[in-house]
C-alpha cells in the first residue's frame, strides 16, 4: 500500500509532463509555451537585444555586403550594391520584425488556416480558393515573371526571408507560432503573389449585385433605380468637372438583355465604405515653399502587427523610402529624390456575377451562347491540422469559377449561389513591375510608364514631382462593359452579357497640373457623368472628398503642418447638411437636443454631440427603410444611402416610404420617423452608456482600436484609443478601421525632400518589444514624425541606433 501510495504523484507528474509537452486538437502544448528555454519568455528576451549597436550577419546567397542602419523608430535603411542584395536584405529584415504576420497573412489568403487551427478553418480556406484567390496568385505570378526585374525581386525577397528563418531555433520563433503550435515553412515567390492578390480580396471584391436584383425584382427597375441612382445628389469628383479629355473613346458595347436575376436569394459581401482613403497633392503655387507638397493616409484594418512597415532602399539607381505589406518587395507608397506617390482605392465595378445553367448534374458542361461548353475543373486539396485532408472541386466557365453550386450552403460573406464570378483579380498582371519603376521614377513620363502595368485592385494614384508637376490617375484594368453592366446579376448564357475587353489604360480618369492648384481622391466617384466609359454605379460617400476639396481650394501659403492639420480634420459636413433638417422635425426638451443644437459639428474625440448624431443616423435609415428593405437571410435587400435620405428629407416629405407598411392601422409621416429614431437613438446611448454624460464621449462610444491579428488577443492590442473621426470624415477612424499609414511629403529641387509620416504600430511584430506599438500615440494625437532620408550609407545622424551589416 506504501509503494501504491509514492507511486501515483510521480505517475500523476509524468502524465502532465507528457500532457503538457503536446497539444490537445488545436490547443498548444502549455509545457514549451510557459517554458523558460523555449517559451514566450524568450521573445521579450529577444526583443531586448534590438537596442545592440553594432551587428555582423553571414547570409547565404549574397553578391555584395550589404549594410543596414536602423533609426531611432527601428526602421531599417538598406545599402546595396545591386537588386538582388537590395531585395534579399529587405526579405531578411522584414521576416526578422514581421514573420508570423508575413505567413499568416499568407496562409490566409491562400486558404491554409485549417492546417494551423484545425477544421473550424476550412469553410474559410474553402471561400479563399472558390473565389480564386490562389487561382489570381498564380496567374499573377506568371506575369510578374515576364519582367526579369521583377523576377529578381521576388527571388531574392524568397531568399532573404529563407535565410532569416532558417537562422532561427525553435526557442526564437516569434510568439505566434508558440500560442498556435507550429512553424515557419520556406517562403517561396508564388506567396508574395498570394498576399499582393489578397489586397484585390481586401479592397475590389465588395458585391451588392444580388441585394439590387432582389430589389429590381420586388420593386421593379423604377424604383430601383430611383432608390439607388447612379450618381449621388452632392459629389465632389476626383477628376474636376471640364477637365480636358485627351484621347477618343472607343465604341461601347451594346447592352445585354434585362435579366432579373432568378437564382437563389443568398446574400453577398458587402462594399465597406470605411475600408477608403484619402490623398492629394498641392502645387507649388500654393506653397509657402514653391514646391509641391504630397500627402496620403490609406484607411484600412487597424491592426497589430501594422499593415505597413516602413523602410530605405538604397541601391544603384533607386533611393527610396516609404511603407511597404510585408511580405512583398519594394516600396508600396512613399518618396525618392525627384518624385512621390501615394495610392487610395478607386471602388470601380470589376467583379460580376453570371448564373450559370448547367447541362446536367455532372455539371461538366453549361449553356452559353446557344451552345454546350466544356468546364473546366480545378481540385483544391485542404490539409486540417488532426483530420484527414480534404479534396474539393471547382467548376469554372470561361467567366470564372462557381464558387458555391445551387444545392451548397455559401460561407458567410455570402456568395450567390449556382453563379459564376468573373473578376479582374483572376487576370494575369504586373503590379510588381509598377512599384518597381515607381521606386525610380524621376519625373510624370516615368509615373505614367509605371502605371501601365498596374491591374489590380484599381488605385487612385496621386503624383508629385520636383519638376512642379503634381497629376492623379485613377488607374487599374477596367472591364469594357455597357452602362450599368454589373449593377445586378447577370445571365450566364447570353454572349451579350461577356465582358468585351477593356478600357484603354491611356483612356483611365487622370488629370495633370489642374488649374485650381491641386488634385485629391477619397474614394468617391472619379468623374462626373460626361465620362464616356462605365466604372461602376456606387462609390464611397462623396463627404470626405467635399471637404478636402473644400479646404484645399481655400487654402493658400500651405506648409506640410497645414496638411498635417487636414489629415486630422473632424469636421462633419454630413450633420452640417442633415442636422438643420432633422431639427425642424423634433418637438422635444431633452438635454440631448441642446447639446446638439451647440455642437460645433465636430467629431471630436469628447464630442457628445458627435456620438448623439451619429448614432441618430444609423437609427434613421433603419427606421426609414427596414420594413421595406431589411436584409434578411431569404431575400436580403440594400438600404438606400444616406445620401439618398437626405435629398428626401430636403425634397419628398410626403414620399410614400416614410410610412412603415408593418404597422397596422397607421400611416407614418417624416416628422414620426425622424422623432421617432431621435428617442430611439436616446435610449440606446442610455442603455449602452448610463445617464448622459461623460460616457457618452465619442471616442468612448466609438471604441476604436488597432487589434492583434489573432482574434480575442486582447493582451497583444490597444482598445478604446482617445481618437475622433468617423467614416464620413476626414480624419475617418472608426471602431476597427482608419488612417493606417498617414505620411506627408514636399518636395525640392536639390533632391533633399522632407517627409512626416507615422502608422498605428510599431516596425516590430513581437510584442515584448518597444517598437511593438509606439507610434499608437503619436498617431492618435494627430501628429506625425519625421522621416530619416539618407544619401549614402556612411551619412552621420544623431538618429541612427544601430548598423548591421550582411556578407555572404
Amino acid at each position: 500500500m506504501k509503494f501504491i501510495k509514492s507511486i501515483i504523484p510521480l505517475i500523476l507528474a509524468i502524465l502532465v509532463t507528457i500532457g503538457w509537452d503536446r497539444s490537445w486538437g488545436t490547443i498548444p502544448p502549455f509545457g514549451k509555451l510557459l517554458s523558460p528555454y523555449h517559451g514566450f519568455w524568450i521573445n521579450a528576451e529577444l526583443a531586448g537585444s534590438e537596442e545592440m549597436s553594432e551587428e555582423e550577419l553571414k547570409i547565404p546567397g549574397l553578391i555584395k555586403p550589404v549594410k543596414i542602419v536602423y533609426d531611432e523608430m527601428a526602421i531599417p535603411h538598406i545599402f546595396a550594391e545591386n537588386d538582388h542584395d537590395l531585395f534579399l536584405a529587405q526579405g531578411y529584415v522584414t521576416a526578422k520584425d514581421r514573420l508570423w504576420q508575413m505567413e499568416f497573412q499568407t496562409h490566409f489568403a491562400g486558404g491554409r488556416i485549417s492546417e494551423i487551427v484545425g477544421e473550424k478553418g476550412l469553410a474559410s480556406d474553402q471561400f479563399q480558393r472558390r473565389m480564386g484567390s490562389v487561382y489570381g496568385a498564380e496567374q499573377s505570378f506568371e506575369g510578374m515573371k515576364q519582367d526579369p526585374q521583377a523576377k529578381v525581386a521576388l527571388e531574392a525577397y524568397s531568399e532573404g526571408i529563407n535565410a532569416y528563418i532558417a537562422s532561427l531555433s525553435e526557442r526564437e520563433l516569434p510568439l505566434e507560432y508558440k500560442l498556435l503550435n507550429y512553424k515557419p515553412e520556406p517562403w517561396t515567390p508564388i506567396k508574395s503573389a498570394l498576399f499582393l492578390k489578397n489586397m484585390s480580396f481586401v479592397l475590389a471584391s465588395g458585391t451588392d449585385d444580388l441585394k439590387m436584383t432582389n430589389i429590381l425584382r420586388q420593386y421593379g427597375r423604377e424604383v430601383a433605380e430611383d432608390l439607388f441612382p447612379n450618381y449621388p445628389f452632392e459629389e465632389s469628383p476626383i477628376i474636376p468637372a471640364g477637365s480636358p479629355v485627351d484621347f477618343k473613346p472607343v465604341p461601347i458595347p451594346a447592352a445585354p438583355k434585362d435579366f432579373m436575376g432568378l437564382g437563389s436569394a443568398m446574400k453577398t459581401p458587402e462594399k465597406d465604405p470605411n475600408i477608403g482613403s484619402n490623398n492629394w497633392a498641392v502645387a507649388g503655387n500654393k506653397t509657402v515653399s514653391g514646391m509641391p507638397i504630397l500627402a496620403n493616409d490609406p484607411h484600412l484594418t487597424l491592426s497589430l502587427p501594422s499593415i505597413w512597415y516602413q523602410v530605405q532602399l538604397v541601391a544603384p539607381g533607386v533611393n527610396v523610402y516609404g511603407s511597404t505589406m510585408p511580405g512583398t518587395p519594394n516600396v508600396i507608397t512613399g518618396f525618392n529624390k525627384n518624385i512621390a506617390w501615394g495610392v487610395t482605392n478607386v471602388g470601380s465595378d470589376v467583379l460580376d456575377w453570371y448564373q450559370v445553367k448547367f447541362k446536367d448534374a455532372a455539371k461538366l458542361e453549361y449553356w452559353h451562347d446557344g451552345q454546350w461548353k466544356k468546364t473546366k475543373l480545378r481540385i483544391e486539396t485542404f490539409k486540417i491540422k488532426g483530420k484527414k485532408d480534404f479534396v474539393d472541386t471547382v467548376f469554372f466557365t470561361h467567366h470564372g469559377p462557381v464558387v458555391y453550386l445551387s444545392h451548397e450552403k455559401a460561407f458567410k460573406s455570402n456568395i450567390p449561389v449556382g453563379h459564376a464570378l468573373r473578376w479582374i483579380a483572376h487576370e494575369k498582371s504586373q503590379e510588381l513591375t509598377t512599384f518597381y519603376r515607381l521606386n525610380r521614377a524621376k519625373n510624370y513620363t516615368d509615373y505614367t510608364e509605371a502605371l501601365r502595368y498596374f491591374s489590380a485592385p484599381a488605385q487612385n494614384f496621386v503624383f508629385a514631382s520636383n519638376e512642379g508637376d503634381i497629376a492623379l490617375w485613377v488607374n487599374g484594368k477596367f472591364p469594357l462593359k455597357s452602362k450599368l453592366q454589373g449593377k445586378y446579376l447577370m445571365d450566364g448564357t447570353d454572349a451579350a452579357a461577356d465582358w468585351k475587353g477593356y478600357i484603354p489604360q491611356a483612356h483611365n480618369p487622370h488629370v495633370k497640373n489642374p488649374v485650381r492648384g491641386f488634385v485629391s481622391s477619397a474614394n468617391q466617384f472619379s468623374t462626373d457623368p460626361s465620362y464616356p466609359y462605365y466604372l461602376g454605379w456606387q462609390y464611397a460617400p462623396s463627404e470626405r472628398g467635399r471637404r478636402i476639396n473644400e479646404r484645399l481650394a481655400a487654402m493658400q501659403k500651405v506648409t506640410i503642418d497645414s496638411l498635417r492639420g487636414l489629415q486630422n480634420d473632424n469636421m462633419n459636413i454630413r450633420a452640417r447638411k442633415l442636422l438643420p433638417l432633422l431639427m425642424r422635425s423634433v418637438k422635444s426638451t431633452d438635454k440631448a437636443l441642446g447639446i446638439l443644437k451647440s455642437w460645433n459639428l465636430q467629431n471630436a474625440p469628447e464630442s457628445i454631440g458627435a456620438t448623439i448624431f451619429e448614432t441618430w443616423v444609423l437609427n434613421l435609415q433603419a427606421f426609414l427603410w427596414d420594413d421595406e428593405f431589411a436584409s434578411d437571410e431569404k431575400i436580403p435587400m440594400n438600404r438606400p444611402s444616406i445620401d439618398r435620405t437626405i435629398h428626401m428629407i430636403e425634397h419628398e416629405a410626403n414620399a410614400r416610404w416614410w410610412d412603415n407598411v408593418k404597422t397596422q392601422g397607421q400611416k407614418e409621416t417624416m416628422d414620426q420617423i425622424i422623432s421617432t429614431s431621435f428617442q430611439a437613438t436616446l435610449d440606446t446611448l442610455v442603455k449602452q452608456h448610463g445617464a448622459l454624460g461623460a460616457d457618452w464621449a465619442w471616442y468612448k462610444h466609438k471604441q476604436t482600436g488597432v487589434r492583434h491579428l489573432i482574434p480575442g488577443m486582447d493582451a497583444l492590442s490597444r482598445l478604446n484609443i482617445p481618437i475622433g473621426g468617423g467614416g464620413s470624415i476626414v480624419n475617418a477612424s472608426t471602431t476597427k478601421t482608419g488612417p493606417s499609414w498617414r505620411f506627408i511629403v514636399e518636395l525640392s529641387k536639390t533632391g533633399n525632400p522632407k517627409a512626416y509620416g507615422v502608422y498605428p504600430g510599431g516596425q516590430s511584430g513581437n510584442p515584448g518589444s518597444a517598437h511593438y506599438d509606439d507610434l499608437i500615440d503619436t498617431w492618435a494625437k494627430g501628429e506625425l514624425r519625421p522621416l530619416l532620408y539618407l544619401d549614402n550609407a556612411n551619412q552621420s545622424s544623431s538618429r541612427i541606433r544601430k548598423t548591421i551589416t550582411l556578407s555572404k
